[in-house]
């Protein structure tokens, strides 16, 4: 069974990403890759299709109501739970929901740059998501995570809605977040300008990421056409209800409480630990 060595641990706790090997056997693979397959077939209300048409365009769906009952089950089944816990030396760790990506054809470009907690209602040092690829993703066709960046500033989110530009904010002057910068364009001006991190993945392989983390890319293209994921998203103990801006200027659907279990989160005040009975405790 995988484990979680102390150098491991630190430096997911430093660098806010490691990448587990062989972190899920053959059968625990094709699970997840059912799971990925029925999603991608019943997509739920939070499916994303701003970017259809572009250069951009990818299959992108949240927390599908429909496949949680069969999702909770399954994470009783793998060992993201047990590894978080290693992780965090939390006592307990929660499931939280999946996220879906589905790139074809080796013509969709990188992902713009961005943080989940933008626009996710967030804080605590106890997340954790685990992205799971069904193929062989080379480096320079994986996901890319700003090393360190979870412990750092909290960048307005990207809208998704603008394929030219990948700043464009989420909520602009109605927040005080600073505006992304533009990451890629710095790093083509200077590739020492931001300490990026990128692995080889093999099907098996697991990237531990805290969803503070600046991250993007993951381009498909002839020599990479293809690549499927399925993350899976935890918090344990230390993890807190963080309320998103407010106002008339914010979209409702991003205002406080964010797009996802929006009534579980409005019965939440800010600080208070990030807890619903409908997350299913895993540890």
């Amino acid at each position: 069974m995988p484990a979680i060595t102390p150098e491991m641990r630190d430096a997911f706790h430093r660098d806010g990403v490691i990448v587990v090997r062989n972190c899920l056997t053959p059968e625990q693979l094709a699970a997840c890759h059912e799971a990925f397959k029925w999603a991608v077939a019943n997509p739920g209300p939070h499916v994303f299709s701003k970017l259809d048409g572009t250069k951009l365009q990818t299959h992108i769906d949240n927390a599908n109501p429909n496949a949680k009952q069969r999702l909770d089950d399954l994470m009783m089944t793998l060992p993201f739970g047990r590894l978080y816990q290693e992780i965090w030396g939390s006592q307990h760790v929660w499931y939280y929901a999946e996220e879906i990506f589905a790139k074809d054809g080796g013509q969709s470009g990188r992902g713009p740059w961005h943080q989940d907690t933008a626009n996710l209602p967030w804080a605590g040092s106890h997340w954790g998501n685990a992205w799971v690829t069904f193929q062989k993703i080379p480096k320079k066709n994986s996901l890319e995570v700003v090393r360190g960046s979870h412990l750092g500033i909290q960048y307005d989110g990207a809208s998704f809605a603008n394929a030219d530009d990948p700043t464009d904010p989420l909520y602009g002057h109605a927040a005080s977040y600073p505006r992304l910068p533009d990451i890629d364009k710095e790093l083509a001006a200077d590739p020492n300008s931001w300490d990026v991190v990128s692995f080889d993945i093999d099907p098996g392989d697991v990237v531990f990421l805290h969803p503070r983390s600046l991250h993007g890319g993951a381009p498909v293209d002839a020599d990479c056409p293809t690549r499927h994921t399925i993350v899976f998203r935890f918090f344990g103990d230390n993890a807190q209800f963080r309320p998103l801006p407010e106002g008339e200027a914010v979209h409702p659907k991003y205002a406080r409480n964010g797009p996802l279990f929006s009534r579980e989160m409005a019965k939440l005040n800010s600080g208070d630990a990030f807890r619903s009975p409908v997350f299913r405790q895993v540890i």
